[in-house]
């Protein structure tokens, strides 16, 4: 099947009250890993790339490998943005075939936020792809972004409410105390700012930097509303440390496949966890 939009996804996971993993994805392994865990799942997925990755694997790697995959998987697979920093980057990945894309004007006041979504929106709704966009601060580092702990500002549930309202965005990520990259100490999310959005915001939830989370506030996220959880840092971790234990056993191994043939079965064991945890299992 073709590559599906996040709305399309985020929407039925709304009404069954779960949440779709976005897992990012920098190689090819990674992206064969998304797919497998899905399908063993049997659950919609999003894949994601990050501006970095784009960097790193070039677009028409990563569109044509996730097309590919869409084609030859059984189950819905979006191919989103994630954290789209500029007009021009958002723009690139729409005409590249991105079925979804974000448009992070975080760092922006207010109305420049708004009006810098509304732009990508303009354009995105006449070509049928999703938007995602991102309100407050998250901390952490998310490739060449960095948001230091101190200045990581929560979201305002009064504004994620004029937001939406004045956007209609399809999906917003919200700063409640998760960060990007690895964690230091153990998170603490404000799960009654995240009640509070939610209870003024009728539209799907997106929480990033949920490598780290522990699994029941990720389950009390999810049952507050949250529809879209990231996860990356989690999917690297499993990646290197495979290849890791391969050579450690073997510091002669000279063959990539199999070094990366194991990374590519943990990172696909890792997001088979998740796929669990956030109860997409069975409903693709």
């Amino acid at each position: 099947m073709s590559l599906v939009p996040i709305s399309e996804l985020l929407n039925k996971a709304e009404q069954g009250c779960y949440a779709v993993g976005a897992f990012n994805c920098n190689n090819m392994e990674i992206v064969q890993a998304i797919i497998a865990a899905a399908e063993a799942e049997n659950s919609p997925v999003i894949m994601q790339a990050s501006q970095g990755a784009i960097k790193y694997a070039g677009i028409d790697y990563i569109t044509a490998m996730a097309r590919i995959a869409a084609e030859n998987a059984s189950v819905p697979v979006a191919l989103h943005l994630d954290h789209g920093t500029s007009f021009e980057q958002v723009m690139l990945c729409i005409r590249k075939g991105f079925s979804s894309v974000m448009i992070d004007g975080s760092k922006y006041a207010f109305e420049d936020n708004i009006a810098l979504t509304n732009r990508v929106l303009a354009v995105a709704r006449a070509v049928g792809v999703s938007v995602e966009a991102e309100l407050g601060k998250i901390g952490g580092t998310e490739d060449d972004i960095h948001v230091d702990e101190r200045d990581a500002l929560f979201t305002k549930p009064e504004e994620a409410k004029e937001f939406v309202e004045r956007t209609g965005v399809d999906a917003l990520a919200v700063a409640i105390g998760t960060a990007h990259g690895q964690y230091k100490g153990i998170p603490e999310l404000d799960f009654s700012r995240l009640e509070k959005i939610r209870s003024l915001v009728n539209i799907p939830i997106v929480l990033h930097g949920s490598s780290g989370v522990a699994d029941e506030d990720i389950a009390k996220a999810i049952k507050l509303g949250v529809r879209k959880v990231n996860i990356d840092t989690n999917i690297r971790e499993a990646f290197v440390q495979a290849c890791r234990d391969v050579l450690n056993r073997d510091a002669g191994e000279i063959d990539p496949r199999k070094v990366l043939g194991p990374a590519r079965e943990a990172a696909t064991k890792l997001i088979r966890e998740k796929i669990r945890l956030f109860g997409s299992s069975g409903k693709a």
